[in-house]
């Protein structure tokens, strides 16, 4: 396979940032070499302060393939998922950032897709794709198509379009041009760190894309399988998800007149939810909106802790 010269830059760098799951990262590196163009990317995987043998396991894998690819291991100390994906948009050399999850196995004309795309369409600014599961176990009669995005499980269609509104690409499957970083990279106070379900990051920077008036592509073609554990499969779990998406919410309104704006949107989905609920038969419907309340939840617990700090001093 043709290598990247030295001081050729890539045309694209793919970023994976990992933590404490290192046998899905080699299935995922693994996977990138039977990629169409491999040659024309670096890739860049960050460890999060694994506890497990994440290090050992990936330096084992480039002393074995890495004549195959151009890719690097970078350790970031700072425990959240933010803080190692900006750690690895600052040592990327390409003016395109892809991220692909340590769990995510992408087809093999991703990179060719993204590449392409960006090439292809100046106005573009950020692009994602379909996202398909691979569930280690049975998948529940409760998983309905509304929970199928906080599963991260992602499918509009067979036509290249502009993402819908209140939709964006996930982080298993998204890429963007490096420019969007010039003003910002990812807030720190959103996002997962270590095991917890914090989110919210991903919503934050497609809103700045957005709100500056650039596209933001969908590309059926830019596609990958994601695993989903057996221990994500269960009705606490999910549970919990909602309610951290809820905090999340909470952190993401400032001031008087955010907070203001947030209470009566969450108002407003107390009243749906009960409505939602006489009507709701099915096991799916009805958990829905026990999730729903747990969200409220979240985001009423941290608008109050966040009070209670403020009088504090």
């Amino acid at each position: 396979m043709p290598m990247l010269e030295y001081g050729d830059v890539p045309k694209i760098s793919i970023i994976i940032c990992t933590y404490n799951r290192s046998v899905l990262l080699v299935k995922t590196l693994q996977s990138l070499l039977s990629l169409e163009n491999l040659h024309q990317a670096e890739i860049i995987v960050v460890d999060n302060h694994s506890k497990d043998d994440t290090a050992s396991v990936t330096k084992s894998f480039m002393e074995t393939e890495g004549a195959e690819m151009d890719i690097r291991y970078l350790l970031e100390p700072v425990q959240g998922l933010s803080a190692a994906r900006n750690t690895g948009i600052l040592a990327s050399k390409s003016p395109i950032i892809a991220f692909l999850d340590d769990d995510a196995i992408p087809c093999r004309t991703w990179i060719t897709t993204i590449v392409d795309s960006f090439e292809q369409h100046p106005e573009v600014m950020a692009m994602g794709g379909k996202i398909a599961p691979i569930f280690e176990s049975k998948r529940p009669e409760w998983l309905i198509k509304p929970f199928e995005l906080p599963y991260t499980i992602v499918d509009l269609g067979d036509r290249v379009r502009e993402y819908p509104k209140r939709l964006h690409p996930c982080g298993a499957n998204m890429a963007m041009r490096k420019l969007v970083f010039d003003i910002s990279l990812f807030p720190l106070e959103l996002g997962r760190k270590g095991d917890s379900l914090l989110s919210g990051e991903e919503t934050w920077l497609f809103g700045q894309i957005q709100g500056e008036g650039h596209s933001i592509l969908y590309h059926p073609q830019m596609a990958v399988d994601h695993f989903v554990p057996a221990g994500r499969l269960t009705e606490d779990w999910i549970m919990k998800r909602y309610y951290s998406q809820g905090i999340s919410n909470a952190m993401k309104s400032e001031g008087v007149k955010g907070n203001l704006i947030l209470l009566v949107k969450t108002a407003a989905k107390v009243v749906y939810i009960m409505a939602d609920s006489i009507l709701s038969r099915s096991k799916g419907r009805k958990l829905l909106n026990r999730c729903r309340l747990e969200s409220i939840r979240g985001t009423l617990h941290m608008i109050w802790n966040r009070k209670r700090q403020s009088a504090a001093g």
